[in-house]
């Protein structure tokens, strides 16, 4: 089994290969410039590497960057085995990655929370306190109480 920092050493040439074949070597009009590799990682037996991207564009351009990267994954896995020197040169998976979506759902969530908070700030505007500005008890106060009863 290899130690966690040379499957780390491995998952980032690993991203930085395929994302420079991505960008000059491969002439599938499905892999535009439009496909990003955001990151890899390597089981740690350095058999397997799963390669994170995202896709710029709707749905369909996603479906399309995904079996063009399906298609390219032998030249590709071919050009990490080249540039990385290993006995065995690790399968690759390629996984749409969930952080843009993650984002933009946290986006909506504070954007909602933002509202909610203005909507408290405009119904507190003109009230008061409900049992005066200053609630506590103050030891002055507790002995006029005692001398009343």
């Amino acid at each position: 089994m290899a130690d966690n920092a040379r499957a780390k050493r491995l998952a980032d040439l690993i991203r930085e290969v395929v994302a420079q074949k991505l960008q000059r070597g491969i002439k599938d009009p499905r892999l535009g410039s439009h496909v990003t590799i955001t990151d890899t990682r390597v089981t740690g037996d350095l058999r397997e590497a799963t390669v994170f991207y995202t896709v710029y564009g709707d749905d369909e351009e996603r479906a399309a960057a995904a079996a063009g990267l399906e298609s390219a994954k032998g030249i590709l896995r071919s050009e990490v085995g080249r540039a990385a020197g290993v006995k065995f040169t690790p399968t690759l998976a390629f996984v749409a990655d969930a952080l843009p979506d993650n984002a933009r759902t946290i986006e909506d969530l504070l954007d909602r929370a933002r509202q909610s908070d203005e909507k408290v700030r405009e119904a507190s505007a003109g009230a008061g306190y409900a049992g005066g500005a200053d609630p506590y008890r103050k030891p002055d106060d507790d002995e006029t109480d005692d001398t009343a009863e």
